[in-house]
């Protein structure tokens, strides 16, 4: 044991916090900083994030709903207000956005008298596991690449301490990415983000700029295998730092990064246990010293169930307070160096990841390789799914000892947080106040500025903060990129030959095919996900499993306005139609999909999956909706023998 004195510092406390307004996350900000948190981490609404104003025609719904709406300065300004930035380790979870909202950050600094390059914190600013999972893309990739690469560049000269990109692999496991395929896809990332920004900088300046690349990982409930995962992110970053870019100062080579544990393994079905999974999951990348998170940040036990309570957030805020301040893991150096279990496991999963790595490097890099790593997430994904189905993987209280008590934690509200629908309504009001109070001619030039750097492939981040002081809007801003560079729609990967490897198949394609007879033609199963919830995963998967069942698939992905989808499927004749949302915006979108099918007379029955409380199924049943999932319905095949009972009953009986 050291001496008490000499104890390591405790990571950064962090929770994930953001909802309804500026105004109510700020208040929820300063509470939890008076709670003990020691830095922020900010969530920002689906609009924000994707590029929209919260009057945009897809925001409905969304506003506020999985965190803050910030439209403008004013937004930014009211969020931190009280906040000294300039004493703040502040955690920005936004990707496509990244450069305005960091631009945003900045003018409200300057605004409080602060020294921007004192400014401490990080701007996820991760494209690609957009792309890949999370779905809150804008532009293609080439160009979001230069973009990161601005917010980089900007970052290294006028924000020194700024970490300007957090490659997240986090939404690659929650995407059912194995261990291997999470630290390849990870590190292939954040090579393609050195190799555009080594040409920018000055040769002796670059091994600085890599010191600035962080992560942002997940930690999943194995905890052996994910704590190896950890040890092995830190030697196959400082490989790849020292072999590939010469940097030679092991300070600059060090693998920096934050972490949220597992949401995926979250449960509806008896979430209480949920407490056990998420302690658990954050010894994985607290016990290694050689591997500890440099932020830590926990779901709260009832987010399969709804938006937590602030008591929720605090909760799970004080499981890494005794883990830090009452037991004495920082006293002591690495438990696990030496250990040959250990070790043995950290070069297996190396292994695996330098193979995947050489792949994707033959394959021109990251970038060039985005239907690829897409195509395999839905693949190790339905494996995952398969194989709780069978049993082989257990899941306690959901497909073993599911026998429970009710718990005592869901109260009369249902144990979660909603949101006022008024919200947005709100929202927009101050969006258009904000608007006529501006400078107009400012705000004309100050678009056409940024227009012009985007065009001119100069660096955007000027242009933008110059934006931002103007008055700019989000959706004005993510307006320029789309125009000079284009919108870019990410693969599905559910396209392909069917998979070989689900089993009880067969009864389920006989019913199809009897079906698809009687038709005379094959039954049309349209998957839809309208809003802007990028969680595409349930979709994925739903999708996946029907077309291995022999149902003809129409999936476009994500981010379609509830009129998109009627009208596909009255064009693709289809059967049935399956929505799925994550995002809580269920009910008004699902209530303008249904009155857009009446008004068209069209007869198709509707299912619906997402995460919905109790008294929303009864609500959404009532708009008629024919059946409604929820995470608890994790066998795919009886959803399937539903889709082929809501076409037609009898085939189900004949069978």
């Amino acid at each position: 044991m050291t001496d008490a004195n000499a104890k390591d510092r405790p990571w950064l406390i962090r929770t994930y916090a953001g909802h309804s307004t500026a105004e109510a996350s700020n208040a929820l900000y300063r509470g939890n900083l008076a709670k003990g948190q020691t830095g922020l981490s900010v969530a920002f609404d689906l609009p924000t994030q994707t590029g929209y104003d919260s009057d945009h025609v897809l925001a409905r719904g969304e506003v506020g709903k999985v965190g803050v709406p910030v439209s403008h300065l004013g937004d930014m300004r009211m969020l931190f207000r009280d906040i000294p930035l300039e004493q703040m380790n502040t955690s920005m979870t936004i990707n496509a956005t990244a450069p305005w909202l960091l631009s945003l950050y900045i003018a409200v600094a300057e605004e409080q008298g602060a020294d921007v390059a004192k400014l401490q914190g990080t701007v996820q600013n991760d494209l690609m596991k957009e792309y890949l999972s999370r779905g809150t893309y804008i532009c293609p990739p080439k160009p979001s690449m230069a973009m990161i690469a601005d917010v980089a560049e900007y970052c290294y000269k006028e924000v020194p301490k700024w970490n300007p990109m957090n490659v997240c692999s986090y939404h690659l496991q929650e995407a059912g990415a194995t261990p291997e395929q999470e630290l390849a896809f990870a590190l292939a990332t954040a090579v393609s983000v050195l190799d555009e920004l080594r040409p920018r900088v000055p040769e002796e300046d670059f091994p600085t700029l890599v010191g600035r690349i962080s992560f942002f990982v997940n930690a999943g409930i194995r905890f052996v295998t994910e704590m190896c995962k950890m040890r092995a992110f830190v030697d196959l970053w400082d490989e790849i730092c020292e072999e590939r870019y010469g940097v030679t100062d092991p300070k600059m080579r060090r693998f920096r990064y934050g972490v949220q544990v597992n949401s995926l393994g979250l449960t509806e079905q008896q979430p209480e246990n949920n407490v056990y999974r998420i302690l658990i999951e954050m010894l994985a990348v607290t016990l290694s010293k050689k591997a500890r998170a440099r932020a830590v940040q926990l779901p709260a036990w009832n987010e399969a169930l709804g938006l937590p309570r602030p008591w929720d957030q605090q909760w799970s805020m004080r499981m890494q307070q005794i883990m830090a301040f009452e037991t004495d893991l920082l006293e002591y150096g690495d438990l696990f160096d030496g250990n040959p279990v250990v070790d043995a496991k950290v070069e297996e999963l190396k292994q695996g990841a330098r193979a995947e790595l050489a792949n994707l490097d033959g394959m021109g890099g990251a970038i060039d390789a985005i239907d690829y790593m897409k195509g395999r997430l839905v693949e190790s994904n339905a494996d995952r799914v398969n194989r709780i189905e069978r049993g082989e993987t257990v899941v306690v209280g959901v497909n073993k000892y599911t026998a429970s008590e009710p718990s005592p934690l869901l109260g009369e509200d249902g144990g979660i947080m909603v949101v006022d629908p008024a919200v947005e309504q709100d929202q927009i009001a101050r969006l258009d106040a904000w608007r006529d109070s501006r400078d107009a001619d400012a705000v004309r030039a100050a678009l056409e500025a940024l227009r012009t750097a985007a065009r001119d492939g100069k660096n955007v981040m000027p242009a933008s903060i110059a934006a931002a002081k103007a008055g700019v809007t989000t959706g004005e801003w993510a307006g320029v990129m789309r125009a000079v560079h284009g919108e870019y729609r990410g693969p599905t990967g559910v396209s392909g030959a069917v998979s070989n490897k689900t089993e009880g198949l067969e009864e389920i394609r006989e019913a199809v095919d009897l079906v698809s007879d009687k038709l005379g033609r094959r039954l049309k199963f349209l998957v839809g996900k309208p809003g802007l919830d990028g969680h595409s995963n349930g979709a994925e998967q739903i999708a996946f499993r029907a077309r291995d069942c022999g149902m003809d698939i129409s999936y476009e992905g994500i981010r379609l306005t509830p009129a998109e989808i009627v009208a596909a499927a009255k064009a693709e004749n289809a059967h049935v139609i399956g929505l799925s949302i994550l995002s809580g915006s269920h009910v008004p979108l699902i209530k303008e999909v249904m009155e857009l099918i009446r008004k068209e007379e069209l007869d198709i029955p509707v299912i619906v999956g997402g995460i919905i409380p109790d008294d929303d199924r009864i609500t959404l049943l009532g708009y008629g909706i024919a059946r409604v999932y929820t995470p608890k319905d994790f066998e795919l095949n009886r959803i399937m023998m539903d889709i082929v009972a809501l076409v037609d009953p009898t085939a189900i009986a004949a069978e």
